[in-house]
């Protein structure tokens, strides 16, 4: 894989909202801001892009009843789905270089939480966030997905939608051993079963980056096996290690210092090298990040 073909994500949006002074709290957490400030999710949008992300996520990631609650989310998620595609759409459409706008499709029932999922609720809650994502954003990125049956319920909401499918699957963070979803599910399945849903995309994100270039790996060897043509990417988090137990989002995680824009990009450049051609960050993950890829990675 050559720095040439390797296209830049944005970063983790919670954490910028946060940086810059945006409303941000809990239970809301990235939803805030697109309620109360949505000019802070512009300007979001646009730093990552002047740092040299040429893919953008809608701001959608929080619009789920974990996040809202039952009847906010009743309400109003169609609303505001459409407006994190308002937004997105806008900062795309005014950067002088081509920005894909991928809508985030989040875990339903609750990020890292296999053992909550509801497959008839799944449906009905990404059915709401697509009907408002749907007329503003390029491609569909179902991410941090826990497990197979989490990224089934996505393809099952999409139905006939024409628009390319990413699917992002997030490890669990023991390095030791063969690389596993949260749920325990093998990382060979679970791009197996992207290849059946159709994905033009298989990335991995929300976990640490010692464990991307394993799940790399086994990813490739799939998707060789299978003849397809599906690309591969990775956007890491900042967190230390996430206990099986934990929930993201459930508390303000603290940020390793020890990933600095310099030393992501080494991790980065580890992605490239096993087969990504999709690079970006997940939470905690800042413009200066992305800033520093575009520099070393990106041609464009």
């Amino acid at each position: 894989m050559s720095a040439a073909t390797v296209r830049l994500l944005d970063g983790g949006m919670g954490r910028e909202l946060q940086r810059i002074g945006a409303p941000f709290r809990q239970p809301e957490w990235s939803a805030l801001a697109l309620i109360e400030a949505p000019e802070f999710v512009l300007q979001a949008h646009r730093s990552f892009i002047a740092a040299g992300a040429r893919i953008i996520s809608t701001n959608s990631y929080a619009v789920v009843p974990f996040h809202l609650g039952e009847e906010r989310f009743a309400e109003h998620a169609q609303t505001l789905a459409e407006r994190a595609g308002r937004l997105a759409r806008e900062a795309a459409d005014e950067s002088p270089a081509p920005v894909t706008v991928a809508g985030s499709l989040p875990p339903a029932l609750g990020s890292y939480r296999p053992d909550l999922f509801d497959h008839a609720r799944s449906v009905a809650i990404h059915r709401q966030l697509i009907a408002g994502l749907r007329e503003r954003v390029d491609v569909w990125l179902a991410e941090t997905q826990s497990s197979v049956a989490e990224a089934r319920a996505v393809a099952e909401a999409l139905g006939a939608q024409p628009k390319p499918l990413w699917l992002s699957f997030t490890l669990l963070d023991e390095v030791a051993g063969a690389p596993r979803l949260r749920s325990g599910e093998a990382v060979a399945e679970a791009v197996r079963v992207a290849a059946e849903l159709g994905a033009a995309v298989v990335l991995f994100n929300c976990s640490q980056p010692e464990v991307m270039a394993a799940a790399l790996h086994e990813a490739r060897v799939v998707i060789q096996r299978l003849g397809q043509a599906i690309e591969l990417g990775v956007y890491a988090n900042a967190f230390p290690p996430v206990s099986a137990a934990a929930k993201a989002n459930s508390t303000l995680l603290e940020i390793r210092d020890d990933l600095t824009p310099q030393a992501y990009l080494q991790w980065a450049s580890s992605w490239v090298a096993a087969g990504a051609s999709i690079v970006g960050g997940c939470c905690g993950i800042g413009p200066e990040h992305i800033e520093r890829l575009h520099t070393h990675l990106s041609a464009g």
